[in-house]
């Protein structure tokens, strides 16, 4: 196998034990074993399980930003497109492999101290929020500069709260109720 195409299973691999499993009950002989290469080919790509545990968050929000700004971008223009985040995430959740925000999952398994994967689950979560921003300012085009942010930042935290408790009752009322408090806090 070429290079990236070995790293790229690996990493593919070792998202999705993390993602179902948890990353504290995947072990790397597991990772290995699944993604059929040698431990010294694994070592020879990421130094530890932290350097893959950080590849998988950035492979997971590589996509998932991917997927949403294209699902959002084919919903109508204005409150319809911001909406259409809540509908992404109805479907995220209807995924057989659904196991809520896997930023949240993993930050509820790491030391207080890693400061490694704090820093960058802390940067995808500001993507995210930046990609919200962006999708207000394009939908709402009388807002002004001060307001894009801080209404962004309220959507962001609905959206997040769904996630976390659609997870949790494994039932998406809390996503069409994120959605219905988002529709009462956009422009008209």
């Amino acid at each position: 196998m070429k290079h990236s195409l070995v790293r790229d299973t690996i990493v593919e691999t070792a998202s999705n034990l993390f993602y179902q499993k948890g990353y504290n009950l995947t072990g790397i002989n597991e990772i290995i074993r699944e993604a059929g290469v040698a431990k010294a080919t694994l070592y020879s790509h990421f130094k530890s399980k932290e350097d893959l545990c950080l590849a998988y968050l950035e492979f997971k929000n590589t996509t998932f930003l991917k997927e949403i700004k294209s699902f959002t971008s084919k919903a109508p223009k204005g409150k319809k497109q911001v909406l259409a985040l809540f509908d992404f995430l109805k479907s995220f959740f209807k995924d057989k492999d659904f196991n809520g925000c896997w930023c949240i999952n993993t930050i509820s398994e790491i030391p207080k101290d890693n400061e490694k994967i704090r820093k960058e689950i802390k940067k995808e979560k500001y993507q995210l929020i930046t990609f919200i921003e962006e999708l207000v300012a394009s939908n709402f085009p009388k807002l002004t500069k001060k307001k894009i942010p801080t209404l962004a930042k309220k959507i962001y935290l609905l959206y997040e709260s769904a996630i976390a408790e659609s997870h949790l009752h494994q039932d998406p009322w809390a996503i069409d109720s994120a959605k219905e408090l988002c529709d009462l806090i956009l422009p008209k």
